[in-house]
């Protein structure tokens, strides 16, 4: 069973979880910034968009589809993306493995590296105010 019942609640989450790396760790965002990045993470089971558009300050998130052409796009299963934030699979092993595909310079991936390592310092907490993990 899938760990998010719909795209919305999804959204929701992840949105939670940008709005606090950005209010808490803004620097998360500097890679992403300095190579100039858009990343559309296409996500399945449930399915949603998102886009990370590094080409202003403050970096800019959108849900849902965007005009945006994206520099990275990178498809990978809402549970797949759940694990890595919860740091027991690494963006390494799940690119190895074929569970994060993504379609574009593949080493730029590690500019999301930072903004990763932050986001699964937050993202506990974003799931437990959202009633999702229960301490």
């Amino acid at each position: 069973m899938a760990f998010y019942t719909d795209s919305d609640q999804l959204c929701t989450c992840m949105g939670m979880l940008f709005t606090h790396i950005g209010e808490r760790d803004p620097g998360a965002a500097d890679a992403i910034l300095a190579s100039h990045l858009v990343i559309r993470l296409r996500c399945t089971d449930p399915g949603a968009e998102i886009t990370i558009n590094g080409r202003q300050r403050p970096v800019q998130t959108t849900f849902g589809p965007s005009r945006l052409r994206p520099t990275l796009d990178i498809e990978l299963a809402a549970d797949t993306l759940h694990h890595i934030l919860l740091g027991g699979l690494s963006l390494t092993k799940a690119l190895a493995d074929g569970r994060l595909k993504v379609n574009g310079p593949v080493w730029k991936t590690m500019a999301l590296a930072d903004l990763f390592h932050r986001g699964q310092v937050l993202y506990p907490q974003v799931l437990r105010e959202h009633r999702l993990l229960l301490d």
